[in-house]
């Protein structure tokens, strides 16, 4: 089993400790980018594919790490309707 499919499993699980860092590895994995949106962009982040130019805005977890769960159920949503879960 890849790092990818560990993850992509991880993720669909819907844990309550899925940490920014394990998001942003998925993505890259799947062929997402992070854009640089500036310093006034703040804890908001994007992630751009690179192939479909499918964009996936999203706050980044701050003081904590971890991802809250209404943005994975969002994640897994539209990862799913790009056809990549």
């Amino acid at each position: 089993m890849t790092k990818l499919d560990k993850l992509k499993t991880r993720l669909l699980q819907k844990p309550k400790d899925f940490t920014y860092e394990e998001l942003s590895s998925l993505l890259q994995k799947l062929g997402y980018e992070e854009l640089k949106l500036g310093k006034t962009a703040g804890s908001r982040v994007a992630f751009c594919h690179s192939v479909t130019s499918h964009i996936i805005r999203l706050h980044r977890p701050h003081p904590s790490n971890i991802i809250k769960s209404y943005l994975i159920r969002k994640l897994i949503e539209e990862l799913e309707k790009e056809g990549l879960l």
